[in-house]
């Protein structure tokens, strides 16, 4: 079964500095229909204005991947990292027992884009930890690349979370398929452009929720990012 999740029926947010769209319930916005998919909990799709950002705060018990579209993410946190995530990178951090950190645009004339994701882990009161990895648009094109797996399989940065993450790059003819475990759940979120997934139409913004499927198609792109996640039932 698949249901397709239009991006105008996300959940937004308007703080001026920061405009957000909500795949799933965060802060203000709750839908109890769409509360997470499986062991995902938030996909925001963040725009932080120029010199503008999220102040020091803090996170427990939760995987955080940040996944920059445009510009560049500033990070700081209490495990002593201090780091630039620019597009192309994966950035993981595992929140444990407890970490603060802040998130910042330092430009002074350049929207960060970037995708906010949280994942249930499968092991609770861990040490906090940080990752980050980059991967060429090379890496992407025309493909799936794993960028995030349990086991840190084929370079990616590692989840403690049963869940799986992939990237790809996708325009004309280029094509790609995905076995599936029916048992579990998939979710597909167009980052840009447009795509068909198992032959049904998504533009930016859409989302495919997959469940009791065995395979996944990617298809017909048109200057299309795309992000597939294999995710606990």
């Amino acid at each position: 079964m698949i249901t397709l999740r239009k991006s105008s029926d996300r959940g937004h947010a308007d703080h001026g500095w920061l405009k957000s769209h909500h795949s799933f319930s965060f802060a203000g916005y709750h839908d109890a229909a769409h509360m997470g998919w499986g062991n995902l909990r938030v996909i925001n799709e963040d725009r932080i204005a120029a010199g503008t950002g999220f102040g020091t705060h803090g996170h427990r018990d939760m995987e955080i991947i940040s996944y920059v579209l445009q510009g560049e993410l500033a990070h700081k946190d209490t495990m002593g990292n201090v780091k630039a995530i620019p597009p192309g990178d994966v950035q993981r951090m595992s929140a444990g027992t407890g970490v603060q950190h802040s998130e910042f645009n330092h430009a002074e004339d350049q929207t960060t884009h970037f995708l906010q994701i949280w994942i249930e882990p499968n092991q609770r009161g861990i040490p906090a930890s940080y990752e980050q990895k980059s991967f060429a648009a090379s890496e992407k094109r025309g493909a799936l690349r794993l960028v995030a797996s349990p086991d840190g399989a084929q370079g990616s940065v590692t989840l403690h979370a049963d869940a799986a993450l992939y990237a790809g790059l996708f325009d004309g003819a280029e094509a790609a398929r995905l076995t599936l475990d029916p048992q579990r759940k998939g979710y597909v979120h167009l980052v840009r452009g447009e795509l068909d997934v198992n032959g049904q139409r998504l533009k930016a913004g859409d989302a495919a929720l997959l469940a009791g499927e065995s395979q996944l198609t990617l298809a017909r792109g048109k200057d299309a990012e795309v992000l597939v996640f294999d995710l606990a039932a």
